[in-house]
This record gives structure tokens, sequence and C-alpha cells, in this order.
């Protein structure tokens, strides 16, 4: 199966070339690039007030304001430092570089950068991961609505962090597919007894969400991952974060490849049998052409 990138990789490669080219001596170009990116997330890379020696990346997220409760100003402030600039109007958080006065690291800087979205999202999650280390049950259980009507809920059990995805399911088939990833998630669980545990209720909630406003419906499914310190650790935290952050992006993106890669072999085998069909018409008896031997007699060429 295909993991998707974390990062954005048209921000990285924009950057980096600026960079070197700044590095190079080259005098820097106008920028005013805005990028689309998965959950409704809106870059834009542009020069702040028409000054080409700076550059400036900002990123919207609808739902960043849940985030900022989770301490993401504090990681962003941690993360990027004195790059963190005012935040441009209509965006979440802006964050600048100064082409005359570039980071000795251009390409850590610049993929960084590409990670800001990724970061926004790790906030809520090192908050709860903290939580498990002091074997601490939260109070409370973090709601993001990361997606319109679809949430991702966050807590901690003190020895566990649940993370819960709601996702609605646009066609029925969507369902059925789903619910064979979910298998295979079950069996990966039997080959490597490291793998967190990966639940899947469709309609309703999961046990862990009731008497919340929960959506239930037809269309509704909820995918629970049990994280336990094994999958929290120091050494393990960043990449239990990068790869549970696409989960749903993960999930619907190869649901389409394999609804895809079914019509495909559909429209192959439909291909083969139409061949079959052609080739077991009878031969039109109009078409026959009658012969004569040297005796007179006739006789239907087959």
């Amino acid at each position: 199966m295909i993991l998707l990138e974390i990062k954005n990789r048209i921000i990285e490669e924009t950057l980096l070339n600026k960079f070197e080219a700044a590095v190079a001596g080259g005098k820097p170009d106008g920028i005013d690039i805005k990028i689309a990116d998965f959950d409704g997330v809106l870059y834009r890379i542009s020069n702040p007030d028409g000054d080409r020696s700076k550059i400036r990346v900002s990123v919207s997220l609808k739902f960043y304001q849940e985030l900022e409760k989770h301490g993401a100003d504090e990681l962003l402030q941690r993360e990027y430092g004195n790059h963190i600039t005012t935040t441009e109007e209509g965006y979440s958080v802006s964050i600048l570089y100064d082409l005359d006065n570039l980071p000795a690291n251009k390409a850590e800087a610049a993929e960084k950068a590409a990670l800001l979205k990724r970061n926004c999202f790790a906030s809520v999650f090192e908050k709860y991961f903290k939580y498990q280390d002091e074997e601490v049950a939260s109070k409370t259980t973090a709601v993001i609505n990361y997606r319109d009507d679809e949430t991702m809920y966050v807590s901690s059990q003190g020895d566990r962090v649940t993370v819960i995805f709601s996702t609605i399911f646009k066609d029925d088939d969507d369902v059925i597919i789903g619910k064979v990833f979910m298998q295979e998630f079950k069996e990966g669980r039997k080959a490597s007894h490291t793998a967190p545990q990966v639940l899947f209720s469709h309609k309703e909630p999961p046990r862990e969400l009731e008497g919340s406003n929960a959506a239930v419906g037809d269309n509704i499914g909820y995918i629970t991952f049990v994280l336990e310190k094994r999958h929290t650790k120091q050494s393990a935290r960043d990449n239990t974060i990068n790869l549970i952050h696409t989960f749903r992006d993960y999930l619907h993106y190869h649901i389409k490849c394999s609804k895809a890669y079914i019509h495909s072999r559909m429209r192959f085998r439909t291909s083969e049998f139409l061949k079959i069909l052609n080739r077991a018409q009878p031969e039109d008896q109009s078409q026959k052409t009658q012969k004569k031997t040297v005796t007179g007699r006739t006789f239907v060429q087959q």
C-alpha cells in the first residue's frame, strides 16, 4: 500500500529553489502561489508588501482555533522560532524567510516549512501523549473538526491514548471496501504484535463516544486506534504522529484506487467477453457463395 507524503512537496521544492538561487547571487523573482492540500488546507507562498527578498509561507486551517486550545501556538514557536511572523489576513499561521539571512541548513528549513500542516496537527497528539507519560487520564476529550462533517477525537486513559476518526462514505461500495481495509489492519496486528489495535464501527459511534453528539447514519464510519506506550515513546512518537494524522486521507485514497482497479478489470473482462462473442457468431448464410465442380454439381464454400 502507498503511504502519502506527510509534507507538501511543492512548498519544499519552491523554497529550496529560491534559497539556492539566493545563495548563487541571482536576483530574486516575485512569487505568489496558492496551493491546496488535503482536509481543505490552503497554503500561500508570497512576498510580503512586494519585498522580493522575503518569502512568506501562510497556511489556512479551518480547525486551527481548535488546535490552539491544545498548544498549537507553543509547538509552532518551538519548531520555527523567529521565523514566525505576523499572520497574513485570511490565514491561520505565517512563517517568514529572509533571502539575505538564510538559515545554515537550507534543506532542513525548506522541509520544516513543508511540514507546517503536520506540525499544527502534532500539538493535540503531543498533549495527550504527555498525559500518557504521566499515567494520567484526561478529563476531557479533544474534538477536532478536521473536515466538514468529519471529526477526530483524542483522549488519554492513563495507560493508553485513544484516537477516533469519524468519516463519511459517499457511496455504499465505499463502506464495503472500507471494511475490507479495516480487516487488513486487524490481520496486520496478528502478524506484528507491536502494531496498535484498530477497531471499526459502522453507523453507530464506538463506546468511548457514548453520550456525545457524535454523528450516526448509514454512511458514517468510525475508526479507533488504541496507542500504547510503545507507540508514543520519544523514539517512536514522531513517526506515530506522521502516520496517524494522514490516516483519513490514506483510507479514502486507497478506496478510490481500489475502485479504479476494479473498474479497469471489469472493462478488461468485458472486452475479452465481447471478443469471444464476436468469434462465436454464426456466419451469415447470405454471404456464402455457390461454386460448381467440373461435373456440374454445386456446393457452398464454407
